[in-house]
């Protein structure tokens, strides 16, 4: 199969502050594929450009995630202006926010987006996915919490089948069990419901359904497990129709909690091909886990995935090198540079702003300075730095100097700015740079090119 490219670090030295790299700090992976919190991915490609909608962490939040790119591995992040709670909600929406978006497109050039405010699914439109999105359905929701209160009316995904019938695949539990999947075909139109929706629960689901066609065979793909620990996992099932009924395949679940390889709780994934290979983009739990406090924190990544035209699916290994087709092989890592500075434990040094590894960030020591210092090692013209921050919807106060010796220091750039990567421009010759953060603030890298 085909693997994520794998980049060498960036070179960095240790500091009295850093320990030993530990096992998931690793430069043989490229996962997570984005630079923050976010969840339950859909993905789809229109003009050149990469979208991938997304909830945002910690447990959803008033708007969508929309991460752009145009090679697959450098991502800018963005807001859409629908959905929000504000402009999706109706008086049984509750306090919950938004999350779970599906995207797709018709035959004939319509986007659809399906995504969960609460316990109810709404749908919107746009001519394209950048948007702009709007209500679709009269502002009202597309399947509504009454629909059955004995279950969680989420995670919708449509599928459209090779003749251009849409489908709408939806449903979870409440507490963590007794989940069940709900399917209807929609009109033409693709809010009206043609006919009556049929409950196809497969063995072991839970939520996030998602449908592939193999060959002659429907393949229904879900979640079972709990999001929140270490139990969440992929399973599928295979039918004749897209009602099924299905039958759980002898290898699921093919996606599960793989220590060996410090993956926890994948799952709510979308699967999509570039270049005639498959991949899987689902979420899994930030690292360290588990995470202080109450927080839900997961991250995106990517994987390929073999499916065969029985509808069987090989097993994934997740989080693993290599060469993605259609993806760019490598991410802009810009200049290579030595960090220096404290940070707020071993696992949080300033190496870790430099090492391509989303999977760590540089935070700086409670109380000590909030700066992180980049040797470029010789004298240099440098144009710009790229600065992913751990929250891409806060906004942060940058302020970026530079010195010939590191010991006199001239301001070259500063802002307060929202958004990943946030770009602070500085046209100058400098060997060192000087980047100050917020206290407490995460730096997953720091691009300077």
């Amino acid at each position: 199969m085909i693997r994520i490219a794998l980049l060498a670090a960036a070179a960095t030295v240790l500091t009295a502050a850093d320990a030993p790299a530990p096992r998931w700090d690793a430069a043989s992976t490229r996962n997570p594929l984005l630079p923050g919190y976010f969840a339950d991915p859909s993905i789809v490609h229109d003009e050149g450009r990469w979208y991938i909608f997304a909830t945002i962490d910690p447990w959803g939040d008033d708007r969508l995630a929309l991460w752009t790119s145009t090679n697959g591995r450098d991502w800018r992040f963005s807001t859409p202006a629908w959905p929000t709670k504000a402009a999706a909600s109706s008086p049984s929406s509750g306090d919950s926010k938004v999350w779970a978006p599906s995207v797709v497109k018709t035959r004939d050039g319509r986007w659809f987006m399906y995504v969960s405010v609460g316990s109810e699914i709404w749908v919107g439109t746009a001519p394209s996915p950048a948007g702009p999105w709007r209500d679709a359905h009269g502002g009202k929701p597309l399947i509504a919490k009454a629909f059955d209160p004995r279950y969680h009316m989420i995670d919708a995904e449509a599928f459209i089948d090779d003749d251009g019938q849409a489908y709408l695949y939806w449903g979870s539990g409440l507490n963590w069990t007794n989940g069940h999947c709900f399917v209807v075909k929609l009109k033409p139109d693709m809010v009206t419901f043609d006919g009556t929706p049929k409950d196809v629960t497969p063995p072991q689901y839970f939520e996030a359904p998602f449908m592939v066609r193999a060959g002659k065979h429907y393949v229904l793909t879900y979640s079972d497990g709990k999001t929140t620990e270490d139990t969440y996992k992929v399973r599928y099932a295979i039918g004749d129709t897209p009602f099924g009924p299905f039958r759980e395949a002898a290898n699921s679940p093919i996606l599960s909690t793989d220590r060996a390889h410090d993956v926890i709780s994948p799952g709510h994934h979308a699967i999509f091909r570039s270049n005639g290979q498959a991949y899987i983009l689902y979420h899994r739990q930030g690292l360290p886990f588990p995470q202080a406090g109450d927080a839900v924190l997961r991250q995106v990544a990517v994987d390929p995935l073999t499916i065969h035209d029985d509808g069987t699916i090989a097993t994934v290994l997740p989080g693993q090198g290599g060469a993605v087709a259609g993806f760019a092989a490598r991410r802009d890592a810009g200049l290579r540079w030595t960090a220096r500075g404290a940070g707020a434990d071993a696992l949080h040094g300033p190496v870790r702003a430099a090492d391509d590894n989303y999977a760590t960030l540089w935070r700086p020591r409670p109380g000590g300075p909030a700066t992180l210092v980049a040797d470029l090692g010789t004298a240099r013209t440098v144009r710009e730095s790229l600065v992913r921050m751990e929250y891409p919807i806060r906004r942060y106060a940058l302020s970026i100097e530079a010195s010939a010796d590191s010991r006199t220091w001239r301001r070259v750039a500063q802002t307060t700015a929202s958004g990943s990567p946030i770009v602070l421009h500085h046209a100058a010759p400098t060997r060192y740079l000087r980047l100050t953060v917020p206290s407490g603030a995460g730096v997953w890298e720091w691009t300077i090119r």
